[in-house]
């Protein structure tokens, strides 16, 4: 799954001269934590997130009310956003793993979607989480099993064999390195139509392959 496939197209936007109660408004109203803030054509010159709006108590100490009331009138998108050079944006055809990498790594919450300068989306954490879901083919019901197999040529030739003995569709599959077990791969396979019995039965055949957990997944 690629970014253009997770992406929330056409994401609401902001421009430099919006003021920080507007934008706040705005995010409030559509239940969102990100705006990418743009100029002619899009093109992106900075990020708001709900921390850059965040006031902090320092700036107003010494201010009456009155003061604070006209502080945060005048004050605006460009004084509080993320400048352009310092938001970290993917392109649209990058995969979803490199999207979470730069999120993690980043410790971020969104990555503006950008080609040629423009913004033509954004993507979430929350965006992430549910490709990840689908890939694993939770909307659905079957049994998700996950299978310890050693990390060489061929053994997961065995495991599909076995799927294409039984005629069995596969709607969501995973793989990761064992926690702890060096030289072991973790795979994970949705199954439809299909009882807990039957592919314990299946699989139990594969030599040097363990079922390490199995359960019916609505």
């Amino acid at each position: 799954m690629l970014i253009n496939d997770c992406m929330t197209r056409h994401p609401v936007m902001v421009s430099p001269k919006t003021t920080a109660t507007e934008a706040q408004q705005i995010m409030t109203e559509n239940q969102i934590r990100h705006l990418p803030v743009v100029m002619g054509g899009k093109r992106l010159v900075g990020l708001i997130t709900r921390q850059r709006l965040a006031l902090k108590p320092d700036a107003l100490g010494s201010l009456n009310v009155w003061e604070i009331t006209r502080y945060l009138a005048g004050l605006t998108v460009q004084q509080v956003m993320v400048k352009e050079r310092d938001v970290i944006t993917i392109e649209p055809d990058r995969t979803v793993e490199r999207g979470a990498a730069l999120m993690t790594s980043h410790k971020i919450g969104c990555l503006p979607v950008v080609e040629d300068g423009v913004v033509v989306g954004i993507v979430t954490e929350t965006d992430l989480l549910n490709s990840f879901q689908l890939m694993l083919g939770l909307p659905s019901e079957g049994v998700r099993v996950t299978v310890r197999i050693p990390d060489q040529p061929g053994e997961f030739v065995k495991m599909m064999g076995v799927l294409v003995a039984h005629n069995w569709c596969v709607m969501g599959i995973g793989a990761f390195p064992a926690r702890r077990h060096p030289g072991l791969h973790d795979v994970v396979v949705k199954i439809p139509d299909v009882t807990v019995e039957e592919v314990q039965a299946a699989i139990s055949h594969i030599s040097e392959h363990h079922i390490v957990d199995i359960r019916v997944v609505v």
